[in-house]
């Protein structure tokens, strides 16, 4: 008689050293499937396709008057930039008339994932918080990186600024795809592996002695500098758990590379590329969470454009100008629909990586030239969500915050909140 099948959790596939990608998830491996728990103690939220979310933000806007359509619903007619996801309509939701109610132009544009102004984020009890990293705090130790972000450091006022964490510090990206290539894929060599773990219990024992000597402090200060400390302190423990997830992680083998290693060319060339890695990062189980900040380097000479990206963003009406920029603005959307087409041809669990992925694609300018920051172009495809409709909410008294949305993707995500941001409750 032959043994009872055990069923292998996903992470056991992710950390067998042979293994190329992640396998998806397997109906016949769940444990419905079989009746019950099984015999390894998977429990269906290890076994079941994990719940996932990727934001993409242009620091610069696109062109609103070629991207909303004339009129809402589910029979709009396609406009220039919406072309390239014409085949993928039924899984995205454009939607018109949100923004944060913030001004700034292009000093507002951080807030894109937090709805808030890092002037105005100290005293809130998320500080300014972003999207991507609230979500990260729920699945920390779950996969080797709770978030990756990607983007460039040169351009407009100190390069990326899509997330940021709980005290208000800003998330340094990955800068290219060689960075994000060995991130995923190369591990430290065994030689190495002790060195590292030494490394690792020397940045604790500094940790240690930083928290206890401000612990100490904090009877000899007033209270404001007790706020100061407590910041301080915040900072200390956000690194004490990046330093604890290292630790967790630093003896299981990454998945084997699908390629060699790329170099950095440009964000132009390396887009495609960068979404490919993505899509491997979120297969692979590697990571659940992943942003991307196009327009940092983004430079239009190779599309064959002289002028630059910025210059081209205030074109002061001339429409040689804004042809220009819609032909940089249509490659953003092509590669944009190239990367939910990938995802939505991986099979996962009793869908695909798409229907698993909450997918958010947008800007915190809606007008580079006019320096607005109010009624944002923002796309929203899979997670589950109903698609297929362009969306007009009216700007009116009643205003509808796009923390809205933000919250409901955090509850689809699994993250149940009450509020986050601005939010006066989640998007209906």
């Amino acid at each position: 008689m032959k043994a009872p099948f055990a069923s292998p959790s996903r992470r056991y596939f992710l950390r067998s050293v042979g293994a190329a990608l992640a396998l998806p998830t397997l109906h016949s491996l769940l444990p419905n499937a079989l009746g019950g728990s099984s015999a390894l103690g998977a429990t269906a939220s290890e076994t079941a396709a994990p719940n996932r979310m990727v934001a993409i933000g242009n620091l610069l806007g696109y062109q609103l008057p070629y991207l909303f359509p004339e009129k809402p619903g589910k029979n709009y007619q396609s406009t220039r930039l919406l072309k390239p996801l014409e085949e993928l309509r039924d899984d995205f939701t454009l939607y018109s008339g949100l923004d944060h109610g913030v001004k700034g132009g292009h000093f507002a544009v951080h807030s894109f994932m937090t709805g808030v102004l890092t002037m105005d984020a100290k005293g809130r009890p998320d500080g300014n918080i972003s999207l991507d990293q609230l979500a990260a705090e729920s699945v920390a130790g779950r996969t080797r990186f709770p978030s990756l972000t990607v983007g460039s450091e040169s351009g407009i006022h100190g390069g990326c600024q899509l997330s940021w964490t709980r005290s208000g510090v800003r998330v340094p990206p990955i800068p290219g795809p060689k960075e994000l290539f060995e991130r995923l894929f190369i591990g430290e060599p065994a030689s190495q592996l002790a060195k590292v773990k030494d490394k690792h219990a020397l940045q604790g024992s500094i940790l240690d002695a930083m928290s206890g000597n401000a612990k100490t402090l904090q009877k000899r200060i007033d209270q404001e500098d007790r706020d100061k400390l407590d910041e301080y302190l915040t900072s200390v423990r956000e690194v004490e758990k990046q330093l604890q997830l290292k630790e967790q992680w630093v003896e299981v083998p990454k998945p084997e590379a699908p390629f060699e290693q790329p170099e950095n060319r440009n964000m132009v060339e390396d887009l495609p590329l960068l979404y490919d890695l993505m899509v491997l990062a979120l297969q692979t189980d590697s990571t659940r969470i992943a942003t991307l900040e196009v327009g940092g380097d983004f430079e239009p000479k190779h599309l064959g454009i002289t002028n630059g990206y910025h210059t081209l963003s205030h074109h002061g009406k001339k429409q040689e100008n804004i042809d220009q920029l819609l032909v940089l603005e249509e490659y953003q959307f092509e590669q944009f629909a190239r990367f939910l087409g990938k995802l939505k041809g991986i099979e996962d669990g009793d869908g695909s990586l798409l229907d698993h992925t909450s997918v958010l694609f947008g800007s915190g300018m809606s007008n580079a030239n006019s320096h607005s920051n109010s009624n944002l172009p923002v796309i929203l495809a899979g997670g589950g969500f109903e698609h297929g409709e362009y969306k007009d909410v009216p700007m009116d008294h009643h205003k509808v915050p796009l923390c809205n949305l933000y919250l409901s993707v955090l509850n689809r995500f699994g993250v149940e909140r009450d509020s986050f941001g601005t939010s006066t409750g989640t998007f209906a």
